[in-house]
C-alpha cells in the first residue's frame, strides 16, 4: 500500500467521521451560509475540470448522470429529514435556530460516500475516468449540498410558521 493511498483513506476517514459528527449534533442555522456554499463548492469544481486534460466519453456522461441522480436524492431526503429547534439564548451572531439530521443525516452521508467510491471504481473499469476529478467530486458535492437548501430553506421557521419538525425548547 503506498502512502499517498494510506493518506487518502484517512483523510476520507476523518472526512466520514467529522460529517457524521456534524449531521448528529445541532449547529446553529444560517440560511445564508447554506446557500453560499454550494456555488463555491460548484465554481471551483468547474475550473478544476476546466483545468484537466481529460476527454469526456458517453461512458463518463452515464456515470455522471447517475451520481448527479443518487447526489440530488440524497440531498433532497437530507433536507427533509431535518429537524430544528429554537433555543433561548443566540449564539454570537444572534442566532436562535438550530437543525441537525441526526445519525440518519450521518448514514446517508456514509451512503453517498459508499456509492461514489463504488461508482469510480466501477466506472474506471469500464472507461469513464472523469469521476476521480477533483471537479468531479466538488461538483458532486455541491448538487448534493444545492439539492439540502432547497429543501431545508423551505422548512425554516421563520415569524409564525413553525415546519415539520420543529422543536421549541
Amino acid at each position: 500500500m503506498s502512502v499517498q493511498l494510506l493518506v487518502n483513506i484517512l483523510v476520507g476517514i476523518a472526512l466520514v467521521a467529522f460529517l457524521g459528527y456534524r449531521q448528529a449534533t445541532w449547529q446553529y442555522l444560517d440560511p445564508a451560509r447554506i446557500w453560499r456554499t454550494p456555488p463555491i463548492m460548484a465554481i471551483i469544481g468547474v475550473v478544476v475540470l476546466a483545468q484537466t486534460k481529460a476527454t469526456i466519453t458517453t461512458t463518463d456522461v452515464v456515470f455522471l448522470g447517475i451520481e448527479a441522480l443518487i447526489t440530488i436524492g440524497v440531498g433532497l431526503t437530507m433536507g427533509s429529514i431535518t429537524r430544528f429547534r429554537t433555543v433561548g439564548t443566540p449564539d454570537a451572531k444572534g442566532r436562535t435556530i438550530q437543525s441537525r439530521t441526526g445519525a440518519l443525516g450521518a448514514v446517508l452521508w456514509i451512503v453517498l460516500i459508499a456509492v461514489r467510491v463504488g461508482l469510480d471504481v466501477l466506472g474506471g473499469h469500464l472507461g469513464a475516468h472523469l469521476l476521480t476529478s477533483t471537479g468531479t467530486i466538488l461538483l458532486v458535492l455541491a448538487l448534493n449540498r444545492a439539492a439540502r437548501a432547497v429543501v431545508i430553506d423551505g422548512r425554516i421557521p421563520r415569524g409564525d410558521r413553525q415546519p415539520r419538525g420543529m422543536m421549541v425548547r
